[in-house]
């Protein structure tokens, strides 16, 4: 169902605060930067800072998937929870999210 963890995303509460640490952290300024997403890529592995949800803080990796719609309708069958429904955020890409029954938020991302 997967191709693995491909992008790991924190919310931030001051976007501008993290993305200061981030910047530190990967020793140079994000490829994205707006106002809903600030991005890394470190060898192979996107890691974002989205604006804080109020969905609970920690980091939330989103996995790659071939078709969405049928991986999030296996998650929701298999007692995962409907975070966000399939929704396109530019480029070509469709993301989606679940909660398991702990509450933990899991990610997917489909390129087209």
């Amino acid at each position: 169902m997967t191709d693995g963890v491909k992008v790991v995303l924190y919310p931030a509460k001051d976007l501008a605060a993290s993305k200061a640490l981030f910047t530190v952290l990967m020793g140079e300024g994000p490829m994205a930067d707006s106002q809903y997403y600030v991005g890394w890529n470190v060898a192979g592995q996107d890691i974002g800072l989205i604006p804080d949800d109020g969905k609970g803080p920690g980091a939330r990796p989103s996995f790659k998937v071939s078709d969405i719609k049928a991986s999030l309708q296996a998650l929701l069958e298999a007692g995962a929870t409907l975070a966000d429904d399939v929704r396109d955020v530019g480029g070509g890409r469709q993301v989606a999210s679940v909660t398991d029954k702990d509450g933990n938020v899991i990610g997917l991302l489909q390129d087209s």
